[in-house]
């Protein structure tokens, strides 16, 4: 079976309904020869929404489908039927979702909290009957005018994932399996490069009884030496974690890989000092993966001694700090450390 794809970044289009035209009509009856202009006005085209769906994570029905066009709305008729208005379309998408002008540029709003919405194209009002021109003087107007073009816009969407916590390092590191072995999420973890290549978001649970509480963490998928460049999708990567209350950085302090894991935990902020100076400045907390390896002890030491940081070994084979990791994020987090 086929990984579903995800889509967090792409252009569509919105089109608007164009209004209804208004209708030239007079009023024919028998015994009333003349009884004046009966012609109704046309319905507003509908509107292109935006809205926040919680239960939605990706774009991925827009990449199938990305023109969006509302409903038109409908021609007056006479004896003063107004056409009806258009329905709105609205379209969902996940919390987090920037929208932007992809002519400019432009932000136009930012989505964040569930069921909130926009309107980013506006239908195109409905034409006016030929009433509208009755005068003392003018009793049989033929004037009525045909409904507005409804607006169409390209814009840019960005989805940048809304977490408490976002897990960093290379790819390998270790992070969709401490994910998994503290959350409920079940990523897939394979011993290979860029086993995960979509953010994968888990809610880990904190505390006894009816005092638990929970926060969200985001496993992002593996940063490589020049992702600030785009190497390695890094570019698609690292938007998802400008989002993040905190940054944890997951080592793989065993050098299972081949890398060293002083080199390794230097690379990853120099890459994100390189695409946001600002990351640095959250709270963070550096993890030493894979404990259970017999050379972590020994680079445990020398890590230490060379990036002056406290990392909390952790080793999701034994089960190792895993408690503690738990609790020192919902600590950090709430600024409680």
């Amino acid at each position: 079976m086929k990984t579903r794809k995800f889509i967090d970044s792409m252009v569509i289009l919105a089109a608007a309904g164009s209004g209804g035209n208004g209708c030239l009509a007079f009023r024919r009856e028998k015994y009333i020869a003349k009884g004046g202009p009966d012609g109704g006005d046309g319905g507003r085209g509908g509107h292109v929404i935006l809205r926040v769906d919680p239960n939605t994570d990706s774009l991925i029905s827009l990449f199938f489908n990305p023109e969006q066009r509302a409903e038109k709305g409908q021609h007056g008729m006479g004896k003063r039927m107004h056409g009806r208005n258009g329905e709105d379309l609205v379209v969902l998408v996940p919390c987090g979702t920037e929208v932007r002008d992809a002519s400019n540029g432009q932000l136009l709003c930012d989505l964040v909290e569930p069921g909130a919405e926009m309107i980013i194209a506006k239908g195109g009002r409905g034409g006016l009957g030929n009433p509208h021109w009755q005068t003392s003087t003018h009793q049989t107007p033929y004037e009525h005018t045909d409904g507005e073009p409804g607006e169409e816009k390209k814009i840019q969407l960005d989805v940048k994932l809304l977490a408490d916590v976002g897990l960093v390092g290379f790819p390998n590191a270790g992070k969709s399996s401490i994910l998994s072995q503290i959350s409920h999420a079940h990523p897939k973890i394979g011993a290979y490069a860029f086993t995960t290549i979509n953010p994968i978001i888990g809610t880990v649970m904190v505390g006894e009884d009816f005092e638990t509480t929970s926060y969200r963490v985001a496993d992002i998928p593996g940063i490589i030496k020049n992702a600030h460049q785009g190497v390695g999708l890094g570019l698609d990567f690292l938007r998802h974690i400008e989002r993040a209350t905190c940054l944890a950085i997951v080592v793989d302090m065993s050098g299972s890989e081949g890398r060293d894991p002083v080199e390794d935990y230097r690379t990853v902020r120099h890459e994100m000092k390189m695409y946001n100076p600002d990351l640095l400045e959250r709270s963070m907390l550096v993890i030493a993966n894979k404990m259970d390896l017999p050379e972590s002890a020994e680079n445990l030491k020398v890590f230490r001694r060379k990036t002056k940081t406290k990392p909390l070994p952790v080793s999701t084979e034994t089960g190792e700090g895993l408690e503690l990791l738990k609790t020192r994020l919902h600590q950090m987090i709430h600024h409680l450390a």
